[in-house]
């Protein structure tokens, strides 16, 4: 299996990164390969599909919802 070499990981990062691991019981690298292998099966057209397919569902079944910048705007005028 080949490898992959990253140089210059700022040191913040590194540290979120092995917090990332230990917290789910990973190694490391076994926490990179998961995250690399997560990203590298990402499709992006498949996921604005099922976006599409659910708004499409619930304006069928007259599913709606609420307008959230109207409810972020009461939020910060309340305060």
């Amino acid at each position: 299996m080949p490898d992959v070499l990253i140089r210059n990981i700022d040191e913040k990062t590194l540290e979120k990164l092995k917090a990332k691991a230990a917290a789910n019981n990973r190694s490391l690298q076994n926490e990179l390969h998961e995250m690399i292998a997560r990203h590298a099966g990402y499709d992006l057209e498949k996921f604005k599909n099922i976006v599409k397919e659910t708004i499409e569902d619930y304006k069928a079944n007259g599913i709606k919802h609420s307008d959230s910048v109207e409810i972020i705007r009461e939020l910060r005028d309340s305060r």
